[in-house]
């Protein structure tokens, strides 16, 4: 069956692209934190509670906690007054049992009990009784000495949770109907039979987490309507958990690093701390990132070392791939080469731009056939991170003078120009420039004539951004890409239109020497990438671009198709070291683009500004202490206050107690800047959905 697990992930080519084989030897690959369920193991996962919580909250065995912290008497506070409560009971009850307190403790006794009972031959039953009514008095005092006390509470907070701490006892399976391991969705519709084989290969331990993913969206196909139950019930019978499988034939990923839960589709980047700037339902809690807040878009401010690459973008790459092996998602990763986003084979496509022994290569121009679109997009990568390129301060300009190139050339050669094409006609070289000339001529292309007429004549004038457009083209021209961005069909060029499948692309970008290209390549992905996501039939398939380090990519129209992202059910993952690397006027908007903002330890002052005033303020309840001296008047008192001021160091003095409520930023640009521990971050997170989670302190190691 042709799902969306198995469709063929293609870029402008006919036959299915091969999975990349990098001739570089594969860095060594780390050992997975935590393996990923199968065997026995799968069917506890499987069945482990993922009750609803509040966007960010890890769900995998989460357990609820209350909206708002209980008022709790401080421990040190409260382990004393039961001790005290229960020094005093002991006293009450030995002065009673001394006389000390004279004998109206018994007197109920003698008004109640009849003297049949009390006066009796029966030395036994006498003591039966007496004692009897002792006991009773002793529980009156334990009751409300306990009341008193608190024991209550202190058995609630220090005894309870060490009974739970026990080991769990095996738990009895669910109903058939509430099982998941029995899938009743399939037999709900009439699927007895796959549902049958699917439970056979979960209790024979040969069905793991990326399986049951990928099953489960192979059958929200078939309830869509896009496949019919008698093809997925006919794979399923005969391929059991390799059903539906991805165009790569693989199952899982070489390795993993993150906890990843593929039931709620989350991947675990923390712990939220248990800080009192943490909303109480948030403390101690996992954090887990989904497709649901990715579609937001993420973006992750820290300096180098903060941990952006390695606690953040690994494993939502990571994460990612899993969901395109399970046919949910399609990942464009993007860094510099040898920056540790995953090995090659946990890719389908590697780019590995700059390095000969690349397999595939990148189409500059994003798999387009139409010469304004395609001018569109080189414009933006050429030229979208100039402030003032020409006069209108954007890209329209150089899009034109592109577009009265490329549509001539593509009418008379059937293809776009490669890069040493493209830099001559923006140089106004007369060769290149007569033979297209000629043979739009000799086609009859009038229209096509009078484009290339008008970029003849602006050639040299003032305000010609042809040269600019030249140098920048310049940068790609050099030896070390002579093998790039081939449009003669003679290499296999990746085209950003294949976010239709479930593909797991990885772009390595040349740093050395060539960051000045780097950064115009990745505005290049980028443009493509917001220009293919919004032309797409199947908008069911999350569709992401992860960018590490997205330092001079960030333009106005860069801005702009972020904000449209949401609606084409896609996101981007930015990182910058510093939000001086986007453009002053542009930080705002890209921080109001992005519904996820992750500030990561060691922010600047002047970055943590930023975030402080996209956060806002909240009301808080603010406490105003002042200690008062008490005057003693009489002689007594100034002895006893002489006595408490030897002994306590201190004059006595009278509390006073103010509240009010104040208005304060939920996170301070100084907070943010000296107050966030190493290996932590402050991120707030917004869902495709709408529901918000306020800024949060979380410990990116945990």
């Amino acid at each position: 069956m042709d799902s969306d697990g198995t469709q063929d992930a293609r870029g402008t080519h006919a036959n299915p692209v091969p999975r990349a084989r990098s001739a570089v030897p594969p860095r060594p690959t780390e050992a997975p934190s935590v393996p990923p369920p199968d065997g026995s193991a799968f069917l506890t996962w499987l069945r482990t509670p993922r009750p609803e919580a509040v966007p960010g909250v890890w769900r995998f065995g989460y357990r609820p906690r209350p909206a708002e912290e209980p008022d709790q008497v401080p421990s040190r506070q409260l382990l004393s007054g039961a001790l005290i409560a229960f020094l005093v009971g002991w006293l009450v009850w030995s002065l009673l049992q001394n006389g000390y307190l004279g004998g109206w403790w018994a007197l109920p006794f003698k008004l109640l009990v009849p003297d049949s009972w009390r006066y009796t031959s029966d030395e036994t039953w006498n003591f039966v009784v007496y004692k009897g009514y002792e006991l009773l008095v002793a529980l009156v005092i334990m009751a409300a000495v306990g009341k008193l006390g608190r024991w209550g509470e202190v058995w609630r907070r220090f005894v309870t949770p060490r009974l739970h701490r026990r080991p769990p006892q095996h738990q009895p399976a669910p109903a058939p109907a509430e099982d998941p391991a029995e899938y009743p969705q399939l037999r709900a519709a009439g699927a007895v039979e796959a549902a049958e084989r699917l439970a056979g290969e979960v209790r024979a331990g040969v069905m793991r987490d990326v399986d049951h993913a990928r099953i489960l969206r192979a059958w929200q196909g078939v309830r869509s309507g896009r496949f019919s139950l008698a093809t997925f019930t006919s794979t399923v019978l005969k391929d059991g958990a390799a059903a539906c499988l991805h165009p790569s034939g693989a199952r899982d990923l070489p390795g993993r690093l993150a906890r990843h839960d593929l039931v709620t589709g989350q991947v675990r980047l923390g712990t939220t701390a248990d800080d009192a700037r943490n909303p109480y339902a948030y403390r101690g809690t996992g954090l887990g990132l989904a497709p649901e807040l990715l579609g937001t878009s993420l973006l992750a401010v820290g300096p180098a070392g903060s941990g952006k690459t390695g606690t953040v973008v690994r494993p939502l790459a990571e994460s990612l791939c899993l969901h395109a092996l399970a046919g949910r998602a399609a990942v464009v990763v993007v860094g510099a080469a040898g920056a540790g986003l995953g090995p090659a084979d946990a890719y389908d496509v590697v780019v590995q731009i700059g390095n000969p022994e690349s397999v595939y290569d990148l189409d500059l121009y994003g798999g387009t056939t139409d010469p304004d679109e395609a001018a569109a997009v080189l414009a933006e990568a050429l030229v979208g991170d100039l402030a003032e390129p020409h006069q209108g301060g954007d890209t329209r300009r150089s899009t034109t003078v592109l577009a009265q190139l490329l549509g001539p050339f593509r009418s008379v050669h059937g293809r776009f120009p490669s890069v040493p094409e493209l830099r001559q006609l923006l140089d106004g070289a007369p060769a290149p420039l007569a033979a297209l000339r000629k043979g739009l001529e000799d086609s009859g292309q009038d229209a096509l004539l009078r484009e290339l007429d008008a970029r003849e004549r602006q050639m040299g004038n003032p305000g010609d951004v042809g040269g600019i457009l030249a140098d920048r083209v310049a940068l790609l021209d050099r030896p070390a890409f002579a093998g790039f961005f081939d449009t003669s069909g003679q290499s296999r060029p990746f085209s950003l239109k294949a976010l239709d499948h479930p593909v797991r692309v990885r772009i390595d970008l040349p740093q050395r020497g060539h960051a000045d290209a780097s950064r115009m390549l990745a505005r290049l992905v980028l443009a493509q990438f917001t220009a293919s996501v919004a032309v797409r039939e199947d908008r069911s398939l999350f569709a992401c671009l992860v960018l590490d380090d997205a330092t001079g990519v960030v333009t106005p129209e860069a801005v702009r198709g972020i904000q449209r992202l949401r609606s084409g059910n896609a996101g981007v993952v930015l990182t910058l070291r510093t939000l001086d690397d986007v453009p002053r006027p542009l930080r705002g908007p890209l921080l109001g683009a992005t519904g996820c903002r992750m500030a990561l330890s060691g922010l600047t002052p002047w970055d943590g500004q930023d975030f402080a005033e996209v956060w806002g303020k909240e009301w808080i309840e603010a406490r105003d202490v002042t200690d008062r001296q008490i005057i003693a008047e009489t002689p007594a008192g100034k002895v006893l206050h002489a006595v408490r001021q030897v002994i306590t160091g201190k004059a006595p003095t009278a509390r006073a107690v103010t509240v009010r409520q104040v208005e304060r930023e939920r996170w301070s640009a100084s907070e943010l800047a000296h107050g966030v521990p190493p290996g932590h971050a402050v991120l707030s997170l917004t869902s495709v959905k709408g529901e918000h989670a306020p800024p949060l302190l979380v410990d990116l190691r945990g």
